[in-house]
């Protein structure tokens, strides 16, 4: 049997000696090396890569959260501005309906001064009787000192 003098083409040369890894050709062994460490290097960025976008999605969820927060807070306070109108027309409304307290003293207030609003406050009904008691012996002990003076 004779074997023939005909030589393979260079693709299949190739193919044959890099299916065996312990031999090195001379020609594309070192640039598919090469490569191989490339693409390798380049897998290892996409994992980086992908670590970080999965840290950002976090980071937006969490701020997303956040925001909605302080969106609701922002309705509740635009409210509340809203209303501030309202609270000072009742509380105008209220302190010219109350009558002012007389003079005891027989001298006129002075024209120049502005007469200011009477004082509006509100008590919880709790503590009502204590605080009543506080005022009153307030009171009478006002009443005790001028009268002594």
């Amino acid at each position: 049997m004779a074997f023939s003098s005909r030589t393979l083409p260079s693709h299949l040369r190739q193919g044959s000696t890099s299916s065996n890894p312990g031999t090195q050709s001379t020609g594309q062994s070192p640039a598919l090396l090469a490569r191989v460490n490339e693409k390798k290097a380049e897998l290892e960025n996409l994992k980086e890569l992908r670590e970080l976008s999965a840290a950002v999605a976090n980071q937006m969820e969490a701020l997303e959260q956040k925001l909605a927060t302080l969106s609701d807070g922002t309705e509740a306070i635009a409210t509340v501005v809203g209303n501030w109108h309202n609270v000072l027309r009742a509380i105008n409304m209220a302190s010219t309906k109350i009558p002012s307290p007389r003079n005891t003293d027989d001298t006129k207030p002075k024209e120049d001064a502005l007469p200011l609003p009477q004082t509006l406050v509100r008590i919880p009904t709790e503590h009502a009787p204590a605080l009543q008691a506080q005022t009153e012996a307030a009171l009478e002990n006002e009443q005790n000192s001028s009268s002594i003076s």
